[in-house]
């Protein structure tokens, strides 16, 4: 598969200028995110009904180049929370060793140390840049409201697997070590759409930079 270019994206997303121009602000989160989760753009994985075609969710046993057993992929997992959230936020295990193609599950679990019932969001991203297009996530918590009463602790679920397409990639086949963060921050309600968002000044992030 030949990797396409952040502008070969951009080119083709019709809301592309807009985002550049003017950023991601608190009415856009929504927009943002089905950008990225469609194009894989920015380190966030791919999300979509595609990616989990049957010939998907087969684990690459053998290296089709070489036809030698294929290398495991190290995915280790990083948990943070705003300072203004009083909350403890922590992945449940440090790695997980997979398969192109193999899915596995993961979980984190948040623990709301304050005395007061919380709601948070949390944002997500996936490092290197590279690996995005082909990390899926076919369950998670993200940017979904997670209501924590106070002194409650929950476990949350992240069902996942890295495409057998990036196999085929010269520029991602190679990666060995793939890093999945979440971030909780405050729920805050938008005051033009009404929805619940990360309480964030998200206006200082760009696209393809920091989200």
């Amino acid at each position: 598969m030949q990797e396409q270019s952040t502008a070969d994206i951009l080119a083709r997303a019709p809301f592309a200028k807009f985002i550049l121009g003017v950023g991601v602000t608190y009415a856009a989160v929504p927009l943002y995110r089905a950008f990225c989760a469609q194009t894989g753009f920015s380190g966030t994985p791919i999300v979509g009904l595609g990616r989990y075609a049957p010939t998907h969710l087969i684990p690459a046993w053998l290296d089709p180049r070489t036809g030698k057993e294929t290398p495991r992929i190290r995915v280790t997992f990083n948990a943070d929370s705003s300072d203004a959230l009083p909350w403890k936020f922590e992945p449940s295990q440090k790695e997980i060793w997979v398969l192109p193609g193999e899915t596995a599950l993961a979980f984190y679990k948040a623990w709301n140390k304050g005395a007061k019932d919380i709601t948070g969001i949390a944002t997500y991203n996936v490092a290197p840049d590279k690996i995005a297009p082909y990390f899926a996530k076919v369950e998670c918590f993200c940017f979904e409201e997670q209501r924590l009463l106070a002194g409650e602790e929950v476990d949350l679920p992240v069902f996942f697997f890295i495409d057998r397409d990036v196999m085929e990639d010269p520029s991602a086949r190679d990666v060995k070590e793939v890093v999945l963060s979440y971030t909780f921050f405050g729920a805050k309600r938008n005051e033009r759409n009404g929805q619940l968002e990360p309480d964030t000044d998200l206006s200082q992030y760009k696209v393809g930079k920091d989200l």
